[in-house]
This record gives C-alpha cells, structure tokens and sequence, in this order.
C-alpha cells in the first residue's frame, strides 16, 4: 500500500508542474482526478501514511519565478468533485445532516484559469493566479488588456474577488490556425491556451490573445452586508464587475439535477468551454456552519460532466468461459469513471480484436462507453509506453476445466468444447433465467453459482425441480419462508412465457432476442421449428446460413432434444402467445432509433410496436438510420441525427404513426 501511496504522490506531483507550471499537462484531467481520489482513499484509510507535502494539503501548482509573488489575504480553495447522481444526493444529504435544508446556486464551471482581482478604491491594484492556494502569481500587467476586467468599478471600494480567466471557442480556433500556418505546436484546448496566454511575461502578447473574464466569488460578503451568494453575484455586477448570466438559484437537489441535464444538452451551444457545474449553498449564514475540510469548503462541490472517451491503465487480461463455450479475452483496468459510472472491465472479444489493437498488459489506453452503455477499449496510447508493457499471448486449454481450445470453422473465437465444463454450464442457466429470456425473479448470478456448486441445479431443467428441495432451501442462511416461495412461485410463472423468451434462453449460437423473436412469429411452435431445414431457414427474412446452420445443429445434438423434452413433460410453454406481425409501409424494413424518455411507454414496448408493424431498431444513429423517435432529454443522438439529416419524429407523431393516422 505505501509503494502506491509514494507512486501516487509522484503521479500526481509530476502532473501538477506540467499542468500549471509548464502549462503542458501530460495526463487528462479525468486521470488525475481518478488518481487523486485513490490517493485520498488510501490516506483515509490508512492515515499514518499521510505525507507533509502530500498532493492533498495544497490546491494548485507552483509559483513561476519570473512572476512576482502574491499572498492572498483569503485562501484561493479548491472544490470537491463529484461525477454522478448518487454522489450529488450524497452531498446533498451531508448537508442536510447538519440540520440545514439549503437553496443552492448553480453555476457554469468555465475550463480556464483561476484568478484574484483586488481593488482598491475602485481602481484594480493586483491580479494573481491561485498558485498553490495562499501564495499566487502575479499577472496584473496581463490581466489588465483583458477587456471584460475592468480597472474602475463603478464604486471608490476596496474588494477582493475571484474569476476564471478564459479563451472563447472562436478566439480559440483562430490562434490555433495562426499557429498552424507559422509552424507552431497548437494548444490542446482553450483552457491551455488562456493558462499559456496569462502567463507571458510580455503582456502584448497576452493583449493580442482576446481573453475573457468571469467573476463568480466574493470571499467576504459579510463586510459588505451582503447575506446570500446570489446577492453576491448581482452586487459584483452592480460594482461593474462581469458575471455569468447562467447562473440559478434553486430550492433542491432535483432542481440541481435539472439544471446540470439542461446545460449538458446546452453545454455544445455556450461560445467557451464548460467542464461542469458549480453548486453552492446560497445562505451565506449556511456556509459558515458547514466550514472547511483542509482543502475544500463544505458547501460547495464541481460536478464534473462525465467524459466520453477517457484513459486508463490495463493491468492484465483475463479469460472468460460463455455458454456456448466460447473463450472471451476481457480488459482488467484501474477503476475509472465513464460517463457517470465506473468501469473496471471491458470485453475485448477475441484474439484477432486484441492483436488488431495492437494491446499490451500495462498500456494506458481510451476507453469509451459504445452505445453509451457497453464499456470499449479504443485502442493504446503508444507514446505512453516505457518499454515494461508485456506482449499478449493467447491461451491454449479452457481456463476452467483445462480442456484443449479449438475454433470452429470459419470462425475466429476460440471454444471450450468441454460439454460439461461447469462454468458453461454456469453461463448457460444465468442466461436462461435473465430478465430478457425466461425472467425468473430470484435466481441471481451468486445464487445460480451456489445452487449449482450445491448440486441443486446442474442444467435448466432443474430450476424446474427446486420446488421438490423447499425444505432444503429454507434451511439456507438468507433464505426463509417468504424467499423461497416467492423464487418458486417465479420459476412457475415463467413456465407460461411465449416461445421467443424460451428460445432466446436456451443460448443457441447467434440467436439473439431478435432473431429468436422472428423465430417464433415464423413457426409458432418449438416443436415445428425443431423440424425446419435449413434450406428452410435460410429463406426467412433476418436469418442467415450462419444462424440458420448454428439453429440446425443445436436441435440435432441428442442432448439437446433430452433438455427440451423435459422441458415440455414439465409443462413449459412451447408455443407464440404474441401479436403476429402487420405490416405497415411507415415501418416495414426501415430502422429506428430510441433516444429519450418516453412518457406513455417504455423504450422495451416502443421497440416491440414497432417490429410487430415490420420495422427494425437498433441502438445507435448512423447513415442506415431511418427515423430518430425522440423523448424527453435525447442526448447526443439527437445532434447526430440532425447532423445526418435523418427524420425525426416526436412522441406525438410517433403515436400517430402507430395509430394509423
């Protein structure tokens, strides 16, 4: 723990002089943030590892040495973060235990640099930049072309107050196509631009680089009689000052929610850069119960809008056994945030997708979420390699059951073989029971793994049978009465689902909820199905020669047949109990998107409309995409379709379209 605890510190040192001293940072700011939440885990946790110069005690860089120095009389704090809901109720509930129920104010959190105006008499005297939190740089000469600072206030007053100094998007694009043209390096992102703006020591320069100002702080209100930091807001901009005119006070946590969904869908249309939002307590009285940590208020957090390509390291790469016996290669990554949620896994399919990436254990490599949903390595960040990454090598015999591995023909995965290797048999009754095949409530994956390493359950048929093992069951530590009977009443329920469920469950090779949903439209019946040819299959609109040969041969594998007919001596369902198909020219073969939320049915119901009428969904926007069907809050696949020009409808046309009008 303290090798780690000393390689944070490092890390996070190293990143602090390149990103505010050299202004070249060389990690994103979501590595640092993933890794200077580690490190005050570990300091929390383990508090006798804590370091005098740990990263945690200070909140910012070092003091160039070409600038004079500045102390500002109040601290320059940094803020807390946090990058999801559940962390946003968090801190919200922390206020409430201190017995206060707080209005807030939101604010943009513009990407650029930290700054300190001080006046005197109403006439600017210094500019500084944070610094390390008490001791900044000096920077008045510069801060001084900005136009939007002004050197007189409207009011001979003597006042502090803290800003962000940035770059607009435009100004941005125009220095960097300049720099293009003289054969300059180009700054990475405006934030960067504007820190390596107000940093040169000679202030033509800065002059000629169009930067901007807002100011969001007054450190002491209360010497101005000042009660809320709202009135705060419209005092500095009374005084002359320039403030964010999309700022809010709001009465709760879900009205904060709601401000943060507006300004991620607006946050694409502001003229600079946004990487999150500001919240505050606005009770001035408010903020000064809830106090200080040693290095962030209590009453204020960043949330940080979630990042949708971020990098992390691959520490190993382990292999998964599926049902169907196929051998999966999967990332093992440091913990990271994607897009409000923590990744710690990625499928990386199979050995030709590894080798085409180019991975090697110990790369630092992007990731992103696909569809917004499946986490996905993107690639290796090559120039990060220091030569200690260790080559990928595919295995040779099943992780589990230590059977030789082989590929079927054609095909690129590897398979186990091995008809009674336990984790396939494993996968094969997780998948039978999940929510979208057979949805037996109860039987999660821990229980299906206790179940079967108890010999209770051995294939599907025996989740049929539990009900024979009541009183066993009952005797389980978690288990009781009410548990068990509930499990037993859902494995009975599930016996009347239509066919496409019982097909989708049984884990055919390449029979996917669709394709088994089609399926059973076309034949009806398990039993007819069973019967089909493939020449037959073949001609059924949707089913391939792979699907269909991979259909052929699981029905005529003996011991398939045995599991089936048990199936049906135990009463299961065997037939389509769903709407037959009508097709509809408005539909018929085109492809939709769902993005949004529906007020009047789930996107599952929405989906299941539109294939009965001979229409295709998928989850992602692309040329192929017929109609975008937009709810509440679309996100960004409602700006690619419109970058697309591809048709979009509203619920209300949506429901039109359905009702034939």
């Amino acid at each position: 723990m303290q090798e780690r605890y000393e390689e944070l510190i490092k890390i996070i040192n190293e990143a602090d002089y390149n990103y505010h001293t050299l202004d070249k940072p060389t990690i994103t700011d979501q590595e640092y943030d993933k890794y200077l939440r580690e490190l005050y885990r570990i300091e929390e946790e383990h508090p006798e590892l804590k370091r005098e110069d740990s990263p945690s005690n200070r909140a910012g860089g070092q003091v160039l040495d070409e600038f004079k120095k500045v102390t500002h009389q109040i601290p320059m704090m940094s803020l807390s973060n946090v990058f999801n809901e559940s962390e946003l109720v968090n801190f919200d509930s922390r206020i409430k235990k201190e017995g206060i129920t707080p209005n807030y104010v939101c604010e943009l959190k513009i990407d650029g640099l930290s700054v300190s105006l001080r006046y005197e008499k109403g006439k600017l005297k210094t500019a500084a930049t944070r610094g390390d939190g008490t001791t900044g740089e000096d920077i008045t000469n510069n801060a001084k072309t900005i136009k939007t600072i002004p050197l007189k206030l409207n009011r001979e007053i003597d006042i502090e107050v803290r800003g962000e100094i940035y770059m607009s998007k435009k100004v941005f694009e125009k220095l960097n196509k300049e720099r293009e043209q003289e054969g300059k390096e180009l700054f990475q992102n405006p934030r960067n631009a504007a820190a390596g703006s107000i940093r040169q020591l000679d202030s033509k320069i800065a002059a000629k680089r169009n930067l901007e100002c807002f100011i969001y702080h007054l450190p002491n209100p209360l010497d101005y009689g000042i009660t809320t930091h709202n009135d705060a807001l419209q005092f500095m901009k009374d005084l002359g000052l320039r403030t964010n005119p999309n700022n809010r006070v709001v009465k709760n946590i879900n009205e904060v929610i709601s401000f943060i969904d507006e300004y991620t869908e607006k946050r694409n249309t502001l003229p600079y850069e946004i990487d999150g939002i500001v919240i505050k307590t606005n009770s001035i009285k408010e903020q000064q119960q809830l106090g200080f940590t040693a290095k962030y208020p209590k009453w204020a957090t960043a949330y940080k809008f979630p990042a949708t390509e971020v990098l992390t390291k691959l520490t190993d790469i382990i292999f998964t056994v599926g049902r169907t016996g196929q051998i999966t290669p999967n990332a093992v990554l440091e913990p990271v945030i994607v897009q409000g949620s923590t990744v710690r896994r990625a499928t990386l399919h199979n050995e030709d997708y590894v080798i085409g990436k180019d991975l090697k254990i110990g790369d630092i490599v992007s990731i992103r979420k696909a569809g917004d949903v499946i986490p996905e390595v993107v690639g290796p960040i090559v120039e990060r390699r220091t030569g200690n990454e260790k080559d990928f090598e595919m295995i040779k015999f099943c992780p589990i059951c230590h059977s030789p591995l082989m590929k079927k023909d054609g095909q690129v995965d590897y398979y186990c073989f091995n008809p009674n290797c336990d984790r396939r048999n494993i996968e094969s009754i997780i998948h039978f029971v999940s929510r979208k095949a057979m949805n037996i409530d109860g039987l999660g994956e821990k229980i299906i793994e206790d179940f079967y390493n108890m010999h209770l359950i051995n294939n599907i048929v025996d989740i049929y049978y539990l009900k024979n093992h009541r009183n066993d069951l009952i005797e389980l530590e978690g288990y009781g009465d009410k548990s068990v009977d509930n499990l037993i009443e859902a494995i009975e329920i599930s016996k009347n689902n239509s066919l496409e469920r019982l097909l989708f469950g049984l884990g055919i090779t390449h029979v996917g909820e669709k394709t088994a949903k089609i399926l059973a439209i076309r034949y009806k019946d398990l039993e007819k199905l069973m019967e089909t040819s493939l020449e037959e299959l073949t001609s059924v609109n949707d089913i391939g020669e792979i699907i269909a040969k991979s259909i052929v041969d699981y029905f005529a594998l003996e011991h398939n047949q045995n599991i089936i007919k048990k199936l049906k001596e135990l009463g299961i369902n065997f037939k389509y109990l769903g709407s037959e198909i009508k097709e509809d020219d408005r539909f018929l073969n085109k492809t939709f998107v769902i993005t949004g939320t529906l007020d009047t049915m789930s996107r599952d119901e929405a989906k299941e409309k539109i294939e009965l009428l001979g229409g295709n969904t998928s989850s992602s926007v692309s040329k192929k995409t017929s109609v975008v069907i937009v709810g509440d809050n679309p996100g960004s696949k409602y700006d690619k379709a419109k970058e697309l020009n591809i048709e979009i409808w509203d619920e209300k046309q949506f429901l039109d379209m359905l009702n034939n009008k």
